[in-house]
């Protein structure tokens, strides 16, 4: 019953009418179409219309589908499970990657994005886009996790951004003054943003989930002390407010943005909110990439999208030249004045207009080339639903974090060799 609603439900999304096409190309035209979430900045509106006055004969449809990725997931890959050419772009979160690459969806790309084209990129968003050595995806907007502080507050005590857990538990708990201001608020709730703040501290421990060769390692020493030091700031050091757990992205953003948290872990777009008129933080947060074991580096978790081509298009040359242009610097620039998104290419981080605009870039630029895409695995995401069971386990309090992991790497173990 569960199997037949559920494509119900997809064929309902393929045939009402909220799907509109920012433009729709002639007959006489090759036309190349692709999904994504509505156009709310006009970004991919301007961005098209210049593609198309200097492709006269490619017309570019772009369909506008729910702001859900999961549902834009699942229509895409229903289209290509059926073979059919509805989309000849898949415009890509990076963790459909392995996925839609291993299932023989999109077509590889080493021949038309070069090594030398690769390296305009941040090292990470091109991570993110191999799978089996093979590139599959052109980076065109990215996203990393970060920590956010507020340097006013460090200041006035005379203090520097930490760069190790110590150090930052050590300058939580000497400004705040709970349950009024916080140390430290977070992605706590049971779901993927919960993994890819847990990730952040795995790697900056030296561990890691899969290594290169798939192997699981989750329940390593690594992994287990960086699980062991979430669940220390929630119930030994008390610096996280309990409600924690609970928490998203909105939620942590809304605490730290009324002033009630001296660190934040969260993505770019919670420092353009900051900065608005009338932000009780305006010009008081700096940002630094997230603390490490001493010992250890730094790392972020890598988000972003980007275009690969699908197999079943009949239109490939076209769907290329669209992607030159699109992820080229004038069109990552259009999107991030438009839409706001964070560009993928080395160079437009030193783009004048864009720095007049957002000065925080060079720092959100140290913190990018310290993003790492989460493991390219085929059944990444059933790899996370597992993970996140057992670490919400451990920082609540049901289970210690050595059993919660070995218990996890078991399930996944058995995950991959099914």
């Amino acid at each position: 019953m569960k199997l037949i609603l559920y494509r119900c439900l997809i064929l309902i999304l393929f045939s009402i009418p909220i799907f509109s096409c920012v433009k729709k190309g002639g007959s006489e035209k090759t036309t190349v179409r692709f999904l994504n979430r509505p156009d709310n900045g006009g970004g991919w509106k301007e961005l098209i219309e210049r593609f198309e006055k200097e492709h006269p004969d490619i017309d570019i449809d772009l369909v506008e589908g729910p702001d859900s990725t999961n549902i834009r997931e699942n229509m895409y890959s229903t289209s290509f499970l059926a073979g059919e050419s509805t989309y000849d772009l898949a415009f890509m979160d990076i963790i459909w990657v392995s996925k839609f690459a291993q299932a023989g969806w999109i077509e590889p790309l080493d021949n038309r994005f070069t090594l030398k084209m690769q390296k305009e990129f941040l090292p990470g968003d091109i991570a993110g886009s191999i799978y089996n050595g093979n590139i599959y995806r052109v980076p065109m907007r990215t996203d990393a996790g970060m920590l956010y502080y507020r340097k006013d507050i460090l200041k006035q005590a005379g203090l520097s951004p930490p760069e190790t857990w110590n150090e930052f538990v050590d300058i939580a708990l000497k400004l705040q003054s709970p349950p009024d201001v916080w140390g430290f608020v977070f992605q706590g709730k049971q779901y993927e943003g919960l993994i890819c703040d847990f990730l952040e501290l795995v790697w900056g421990a030296g561990g890691d989930l899969l290594d290169e060769k798939g192997i699981v390692r989750i329940d390593e020493p690594e992994a287990i002390s960086a699980l062991q030091w979430m669940s220390d700031i929630l119930n030994r050091y008390k610096i996280c407010p309990p409600g924690v757990t609970t928490y998203q992205e909105e939620e942590s953003r809304h605490i730290f943005h009324e002033g009630r948290a001296i660190f934040m872990r969260n993505w770019p777009y919670a420092w353009t909110l900051s900065q608005k008129d009338g932000s009780p933080i305006q010009g008081k947060i700096g940002i630094i990439p997230m603390v490490h074991k001493k010992g250890g580096k730094s790392a972020a978790t890598l988000g972003g999208w980007g275009f690969g081509i699908s197999k079943f298009s009949k239109n490939k040359e076209a769907a290329w030249k669209f992607i030159k242009f699109a992820a080229g610097y004038e069109g990552q620039k259009i999107l991030h004045f438009k839409n706001g998104a964070i560009p993928t290419r080395h160079d437009l981080f030193k783009d004048k207009d864009i720095l007049a605009e957002s000065p925080y870039y060079p720092d959100l630029y140290k913190v990018l080339l310290t993003a790492r895409p989460r493991p390219s695995h085929p059944r990444y995401s059933q790899i996370s639903d597992i993970l996140q069971v057992y670490v919400s386990k451990a920082i609540v309090g049901q289970e210690t974090p050595d059993i919660a992991l070995k218990e996890a790497a078991k399930e996944i173990r058995r995950l991959i060799n099914r």
